[in-house]
């Protein structure tokens, strides 16, 4: 049955597969972006362009919200100022967003919103599911608020929450910033390598949270992640093997610290994330493991 999608987020790596995978099955797809509606059209196809959140009252039913908005959380060094916009562009467009869905004369079906493993912060080595508790630093407080400006719709929607990993795809994400480096044979570990990264392919991504929208038994939090996440020499050594090059220069934690301040984390910290709940609700990976998504992320 044909629905009604709202999108928040949908210009960006993730939601501009995610606009064609729903136009695809034949979704009225509507997109929430401040770019112009010829720049909307361009990455996301014929959708709807909305350029206010005010403007969703107004769009008659909703059958789904999928909110993944926010600033790149890796672009820039975290200042004041920039963790304030990182913040400002989850937590606080998320508050609005659900103020706007109240307003609906009809509540949307469904609030898939956006979240990230770093909400657990630095877990170690530990297996990290939905219900492991969290170390307090700056992305856990930051995504805890972020969950909770969106759990507001739970008293009028069906409410998901997806605590999603690093996406692996092609012509774009985390990865595009690895490719130079490591093409040119200047790639390495970062520091000692042992810290995990839970990834996940980009189609894994968007299946994964079309699954949450269609599921209407399904809420609460989900870990968007592969089954079998890596350490970050173990990433390394793959992506290294995939491209047919050398990685052999690591990066050593205490210059990444200097260079970075308290963005390092990112680098130097993670979670053996894995998605211990949207298994056991029946979902399927298209790449469970490394090797074959990051070769077709590279193709």
């Amino acid at each position: 049955m044909t629905q009604h999608v709202v999108l928040t987020g949908g210009t960006g790596f993730i939601g501009q597969a995610l606009c064609r995978q729903l136009q695809q099955r034949g979704d009225e797809v509507t997109v929430f972006s401040r770019r112009s509606t010829e720049e909307v059209h361009n990455l996301c196809g014929p959708v709807r362009h909305i350029d206010r959140l005010t403007t969703i009252p107004g769009l008659g039913p909703i059958d789904g919200i999928i909110n993944l908005a926010g600033e790149g959380i890796a672009e820039k060094r975290w200042t004041r100022k920039r963790k304030q916009i990182l913040w400002d562009s989850r937590v606080a467009l998320t508050r609005v967003l659900v103020e706007e869905m109240k307003r609906c004369p009809h509540p949307p079906g469904a609030l898939i919103s956006g979240s990230a493993v770093g909400y657990y912060g630095d877990q170690g080595e530990r297996t990290v599911t939905e219900d492991t508790e969290p170390t307090d630093e700056f992305s856990h407080r930051m995504c805890a608020a972020w969950e909770e400006a969106a759990g507001e719709a739970a008293e009028i929607s069906r409410l998901c929450i997806s605590r999603t990993g690093l996406v692996v795809g092609h012509g774009g994400g985390f990865l595009q910033q690895m490719l130079l480096p490591f093409r040119l044979g200047l790639g390495g570990r970062l520091g000692n390598g042992g810290q995990y990264m839970p990834w996940i392919h980009r189609l894994d991504m968007v299946n994964g949270l079309i699954f949450l929208l269609d599921s209407e038994t399904l809420s609460g939090a989900f870990n968007l992640t592969a089954p079998n996440p890596v350490s970050n020499a173990e990433f390394t050594r793959i992506l290294a093997s995939v491209l047919r090059r050398p990685a052999v220069l690591p990066a050593p934690a205490p210059a990444l610290r200097l260079a970075l301040g308290e963005m390092s984390r990112l680098l130097l910290t993670g979670q053996k994330a894995i998605p211990q709940r949207l298994q056991e609700a029946g979902f399927s990976f298209r790449y469970e493991t490394l090797e074959p998504a990051l070769r077709e992320a590279v193709a």
